[in-house]
C-alpha cells in the first residue's frame, strides 16, 4: 500500500519518535549527529531535536525525531527500540503518543526542504529547482 507524503511539516505523532535514555557523556550535538545518521536509514528526517532531560531525572538526554513519513517511523522504532543507538548502552524508542485529536495548522514546507523531499523520494537530484507552491503541497 502506498503512503502519501505531504509536502508540509510532518505533525502526526505517527511520524514522530521519542527517543530517551541517552547518556550525558557525549554533547548534544554529537547526539544529534550520530541518532541523524543512525536513523536517516530508515527515511528521510524533517527533525531531531535533542534536549537535556528534566531537572528531577537522571542526567542525561531525550531526543524527539521527526519523520516525513510514518511508515519509516515505524521501521525505525522497531528496529531500534532496546538497542544501542548512539552510544553503548540500549535506548527506548517509541512512537509519539496519541493524545486527545488536536487539530495542527498545516504548514507547507519551505522550497528547499520541498526539493529535498522530492530529491529524496523522487530521485530529481536537484535537476529542477522550480517548485510550484499550491495551497497544501509543492509540484
Amino acid at each position: 500500500m502506498a503512503e502519501l507524503i505531504p509536502f508540509a511539516v510532518p505533525t502526526g505523532s505517527d511520524k514522530t519518535l521519542l527517543v530517551w535514555d541517552l547518556n550525558s557523556g557525549p554533547t548534544a550535538e554529537a547526539l544529534h549527529r550520530s541518532l541523524s545518521t543512525a536513523l536517516s536509514c530508515f527515511g528521510l528526517l524533517h527533525s531531531v531535536r535533542v534536549l537535556p532531560n528534566a531537572s528531577v531525572a537522571r542526567p542525561g538526554f531525550y531526543a524527539v525525531v521527526k519523520f516525513y513519513s510514518a511508515r519509516a517511523a515505524r521501521r525505525a522504532q522497531q528496529a531500534c527500540d532496546g538497542r544501542p543507538l548512539a552510544q553503548s548502552a540500549p535506548v527506548k524508542v517509541h512512537l509519539g503518543n496519541r493524545h486527545k485529536a488536536v487539530r495542527h495548522q498545516t504548514l507547507p514546507l519551505n522550497s528547499s526542504r520541498c526539493q529535498e523531499l522530492a530529491n529524496y523520494y523522487f530521485g530529481f537530484n536537484g535537476w529542477s529547482k522550480r517548485i510550484i507552491k499550491g495551497r497544501w503541497h509543492c509540484l
